[in-house]
Order: structure tokens, then sequence, then C-alpha cells
């Protein structure tokens, strides 16, 4: 588990994003990474492993970023008491920075991959979690419990109300991914930015919600990117996943959502990670390199902790012109725009009705040759530097309050964060 926490680009690039949550999962934890100790040989199975060297190199890196970290324990083979140790471990090192464990990785599927026979249901691995959390409770009492962790909404529907009736949870995670790697027919950039799929992404994240929120427990995207089995080169690298990630880390917020984790993996820079090593050489230094889809990030964190408003838009001819909007803690309105569209279609003007107590708007424009291109991002019009480092150019384009109106024009294949002040501020 390299931690990167004394050298490379990852401090920085966290750093740059403000606080927030690492999740270390994925299948892997359930079927290739081990945990290993003086009681716990590797197993046949795994082709790598962790043990108690490697915990204190990520409380360094959480300690340097200000990032907690939300830890899969593998349940895809059942070892209740090494989890535990795993457990007891990772607590005496992370502490404070220890947000919770996950028990397990989409375990909804596993009859599927071969993980368990059948019959396995909810009711068999609830059994299990259970288990789990005894011997845990026993080794680490205290620890935060989050799950269930499914592939999907649909199965979330029935797992999801079974862990928070027996297992109580702190938090609810799911995944949800637009597009999947074997879909018939292939993925592509335009029905990854259609509205047909941002219909879809709503769907699924209203399943979701409407658990988290008649339970009162927050839920967590704790696993999300635009293409699953580790994105689609030409699709998952290129800009496209940038517009995707505005419009789509923009309505989780406006939704509910506690936070969202995009998915990675940092070797190899083809797929859907937001920072990438393109060599092994490069991976083991932490000599990352910024993807597009990192720009989003870096215009979406200005509106963490921010209060979503209603947004009602009326151009049924754009069907692919997205726009959320927020207010700030001191007073400012934050509108982020999207347009889908491909190159070659009209500049959209967005009318944003603010009021007469508000002056002109700022616009912070995210822009790229193309949809499908995978150089030449910019954000304000700066490139980001791998270290995470970016400018905000001193003078943005404005555009005027007339009688309470803000019109912003937004070219094809951009997006947009249009800041309104107060009068006076």
């Amino acid at each position: 588990m390299a931690s990167y926490s004394g050298s490379g680009d990852l401090v920085s690039l966290l750093r740059s994003l403000g606080p927030g949550v690492l999740r270390f999962g994925g299948v892997s934890a359930d079927t290739r990474i081990a945990w290993t100790d003086s009681s716990t040989p590797q197993p046949a199975w795994a082709t790598g492993t962790l043990d108690a060297a490697d915990f204190p190199k990520l409380a360094s890196l959480a300690a340097k970023t200000g990032w907690r970290i939300l830890l899969t324990l593998g349940l895809g083979h059942f070892e209740p008491e090494a989890a535990a140790r795993e457990a007891a471990v990772a607590k005496a090192a992370l502490g404070e920075w220890l947000e919770a464990i996950e028990v397990g990785n989409e375990p909804n599927a596993w009859a599927l991959h071969g993980l368990r026979s059948e019959p396995w249901t909810f009711v068999q691995y609830d059994a299990q979690v259970a288990a789990y959390r005894s011997a845990i409770e026993a080794a680490a009492p205290g620890i935060a419990l989050a799950g269930p962790d499914t592939s999907g909404s649909s199965a979330f529907e029935n797992w999801g109300v079974v862990e928070v009736i027996n297992q109580r949870p702190a938090l609810l995670t799911g995944h949800h991914y637009p597009l999947g790697c074997a879909q018939k027919p292939p993925p592509t950039i335009p029905r990854l930015l259609s509205p047909s799929t941002q219909k879809l992404e709503e769907t699924s994240l209203g399943r979701y919600l409407s658990i988290a929120r008649a339970s009162e427990t927050p839920f967590r995207l704790d696993e999300t990117n635009n293409v699953s089995c580790g994105g689609v080169t030409g699709i998952s690298n290129t800009f496209a996943s940038a517009l995707w990630a505005v419009g789509y880390l923009a309505r989780t917020m406006t939704l509910g959502v506690q936070g969202v984790n995009l998915h990675a993996n940092q070797l190899g820079c083809g797929g859907y990670a937001a920072v990438c090593a393109p060599t092994p050489e490069d991976l083991a230094t932490g000599a990352l390199h910024v993807q597009p889809e990192w720009y989003a990030l870096r215009l979406i964190k200005t509106l963490v902790g921010e209060r979503p408003l209603p947004t009602s838009t009326s151009s049924p001819a754009q069907p692919n012109v997205q726009v959320t909007t927020m207010l700030a803690s001191d007073g400012r309105l934050h509108f982020v725009i999207v347009d889908d569209d491909p190159p070659g279609a009209r500049t959209v003007a967005v009318r944003l009705g603010v009021g007469r107590a508000f002056g002109a708007a700022s616009i912070l424009s995210l822009t790229a040759p193309s949809p499908s291109a995978v150089s030449g991002v910019r954000l304000g019009g700066r490139g980001i530097a791998p270290d995470g480092s970016w400018v905000q150019p001193k003078r943005l384009p404005h555009a005027a309050n007339k009688r309470g109106v803000v019109t912003v024009p937004i070219t094809p294949s951009s997006a947009a964060l249009v800041t309104v002040s107060p009068k006076g501020k």
C-alpha cells in the first residue's frame, strides 16, 4: 500500500481539493489482496497482501492531506478473525482518520462471480456481516460500519433495507456506473453525455436516497465513474469524462448525497483515473499525471458545503444543457452549467434569474478542443500542473445583471461555474 506521503505528487494533489475521503476497496479487496500477520499466512488465492507496516504510511498520508479513510475488509473469503485483526491495526494506526469500514465489495453479485454458491441473498450476507462485526467489536470496539456497498441501486432496495434494520450502519454505500464496459451497443461519448443516461443516473440516485432518507442514514456513492471495468480508452480518459463528472457530481450534491468516490486504478492513463501514472516506475515514485476528469473535481470543489437551491429550466430545444444552483454561506450564488451538446451545435444563452440584489456574474469556463480530447483541457484558460497547483486568473469574463437577469453564453461541449455575489460584497 504505497502512500506517497513523503514523495511524489499525491499529497499536493489531494490538498488542492481540500479535505475528503479516500476509499480503499473494489473487487481486489475480496479476490486478490489478503491481510497477513503472524497468525495469518498469505493464502493461495491472494496476489498481494497488506500487513501492519502499511497502515502507518496511510495514516501519514491522511494527516498530511486531511483526507479520511474508508476501508474495505475482504469478505469474499470468509475470515472474520483475520478481518478483526486487520481492523484493530487500522484503528490503532489511523485513529480519527478512519472514517468507517466496509465488509465486502459488491456482495450482491458474488453468486454470479463464483465467490458464493446459491442460495446467496441479503439474508446470508447479513449473517456473515454479523459474524465479522462481532469479531471486530471484540478486537477493536467502536469502529463505524458502512455498507452494504451494492453494485447498483436495484439490489440496494432489498440489501440496503436489511442493512439498516439489522446492522444500523453509520453510512449507507452503493455503486453506480452510467455505462458498462461489455454493453451492446458498446459505450460511446454521445451515450455517456446523453439526456437518457442522465435520467437513468437520477433514477438510480433516487432509489439510494429514498432508503437513506427513510432511515435517516447518510448515503455515500462510494464507487462510481464513467464506464465500468476500469474505463474505456477514448471515452474515460477524454474531456467527455470531465463534462460527465461536472454534471453528475453537481446533481449528486443537489440531491443530498453525502459524498462521492470516483473509482480508479492509478497505473496507466487509458482508463478512468482522475490522476494516473503512465508507467510502473512513475507509480512507484508517485509521479502522477492529471487527467481531464481532475479538472471537474477542481471546479466542483468550490461547491462543497454549500446549500442546493431549486433550479428550473425552460429550454426544451436544448435538453443537453444542465444547470444546478448552490448557495454559499456568504450569500453568493453558484451556478454550474454544462452543455453536453457536440461541437457544431449552437451556442446557448442561459438566462439566470438572480434578482436585483446581486451584481454582475463572473464566469469560470471549463473547455477543451473537443469531447474526445485527451489534452488541451483548460479551467479559466489555464492548465493544472501535475502537483495539482492552479492559479485562477485575476480577471474572469463577466456578465452584467440586467433587471435581475444574468445572461451567460455557453458553447457546446463546455462547462462553466458562474458566481453571482450580493451587491456590496
